[in-house]
């Protein structure tokens, strides 16, 4: 594989990567900062983990965030 098709398939991931890079540290601070518990018993930064990671996940899938 060359470094172009490498660049390819990681941009393809974008939105999965955006989520748990943005969207879950986002997430688990703000959580932290009014306060409130992760449901399930996770901390707020493995709650973020998984809002990131699903939200992303349904981005790629669809394609468009909104």
């Amino acid at each position: 594989m060359d470094v172009a098709g490498f660049m390819k398939g990681l941009f393809a991931w974008g939105p999965v990567w955006f989520g748990l890079g943005f969207v879950a540290p986002v997430l688990a601070q703000s959580l932290d900062a009014v306060a409130l518990d992760a449901p399930l018993g996770l901390s707020s930064l493995q709650f973020g983990l998984v809002v990131g990671l699903v939200l992303g996940c349904v981005a790629r899938w669809r394609g468009r965030w909104v």
